[in-house]
């Protein structure tokens, strides 16, 4: 599994990490199939908000990782739109903390809440803020945990659903990987306008399943440059998705490798000032051709700099352009049709960055599993305090 024995992994204490990330394909086999059996008594839940009111405002929340489901997801739903929806990423961090900036009593609200544990202060306090706040409410949790608050606080309510991920995607890692690409899927097939088919579904895990028995040799030859920073970058939603991979990168190496994320075009704006000799930079590349000139233009431009640092270049198929710029350039679609979305290829472009992620931990001496020892993080989040919300 990714070139380590289980003897390795035993070792590292990353046997969870390990097998998250790897069972991806299987987890999304899994469901794909449950989410198309329920899919039209899905749809009606939203057909009905959408028929009953002239605008609907659909949140997408979480904290963290959940988070960035929302932050990843909203591009493309936001351009499959229909003209009375409006969807909007707001993590629950910001919404506890200042509710009347993001709830609007007038306006009808769809909270969409993303949720490993479903036991996170912030999340329930969202809910509560919600229901107290906004008259029309409505609620859809997606979440790992059938015992988790917010999936028991919404049985009985005829204004919610819950989206219930297979039981393997319940990550027991510190950090979020299976859970979080799950989630994704499960809120693009709730909400898209294209049919999450089951040639698509088949193409993208299958790709993914390639994808993984093949990427150990490239992780370990990145390895092989000793980086002590690291920087993604992306356009558009895979921007967003790269606010996911350098958190797993920050959390997997116990903040030991100093990671960011920003756009293709954004990099320029300052926060290329961090490239060292000791920097990687991973570009998650866009199947789009217009958007893609802009991922390419900031490849060539690091490509030609005068430094020791080292790219990666994420991109759908091989490219020849490409190779002569990159470092190492890892092609993830194995099928004969081209994906119809940088969505599709966002689910195969986070797998690296979970595994490199996952293999950097275990070179710097660092438990995957738990990389976080003292405390100072944990699997579900401590030390909030919730205050009264007075109106």
């Amino acid at each position: 599994m990714f070139n380590l024995t289980s003897d390795q992994i035993k070792k590292s204490n990353a046997v969870h990490t390990s097998r998250e990330i790897h069972q991806q394909p299987v987890v999304w086999k899994e469901l794909v199939t449950d989410l198309l059996e329920q899919q039209e008594t899905f749809k009606g839940f939203l057909t009905s908000i959408y028929k009953k009111h002239d605008t609907v405002r659909v949140i997408l929340t979480g904290a963290g990782t959940s988070a960035f489901v929302g932050d990843t997801l909203v591009p493309e739903l936001a351009r499959q739109n229909q003209q009375n929806v409006q969807f909007e990423s707001i993590p629950t961090t910001d919404i506890v903390s200042n509710p009347t900036e993001y709830l609007f009593k007038e306006i009808p609200t769809i909270l969409v809440s993303f949720a490993r544990s479903g036991n996170s202060p912030e999340s329930v306090a969202t809910v509560t803020l919600g229901q107290e706040i906004v008259t029309d409410f409505y609620q859809v949790v997606i979440t790992c945990n059938k015992d988790g608050q917010l999936a028991k606080n919404i049985q009985g309510d005829d204004k919610s659903i819950t989206l219930l991920m297979p039981e393997k995607a319940n990550d027991q890692s510190l950090a979020m990987t299976s859970s979080f690409t799950s989630m994704t899927i499960a809120a693009y097939v709730l909400f898209t306008e294209d049919v999450f088919t089951k040639d698509v579904a088949t193409q993208v895990i299958t790709s993914a399943e390639q994808l993984i028995e093949r990427l150990g040799n490239t992780v370990d030859e990145v390895l092989g440059f000793d980086f002590e920073r690291i920087a993604y970058l992306g356009s558009g939603l895979l921007a967003q998705l790269s606010h996911e991979a350098a958190l797993k990168m920050l959390e997997l190496s116990g903040g030991q490798v100093v990671a960011i994320h920003e756009s293709s075009l954004g990099f320029r704006h300052g926060p290329k000032s961090i490239l060292n000799d000791k920097s990687a930079v991973v570009l998650f590349m866009s199947q789009d051709p217009y958007t893609r000139k802009y991922d390419l233009d900031i490849l060539q431009e690091l490509a030609a700099a005068k430094s020791g640092m080292k790219i990666v270049a994420l991109t759908e198929t091989k490219d020849e352009e490409v190779e002569k710029l990159a470092d190492w350039v890892i092609s993830v679609n194995t099928g004969t049709e081209s994906l119809s979305s940088d969505f599709h290829l966002a689910l195969l472009y986070i797998i690296f960055a979970q595994a490199l992620a996952l293999k950097k931990s275990i070179q710097l001496g660092i438990t995957p599993d738990n990389p976080s020892p003292d405390g100072a993080i944990s699997r579900v989040v401590k030390g909030v305090t919730i205050y009264d919300y007075k109106k």
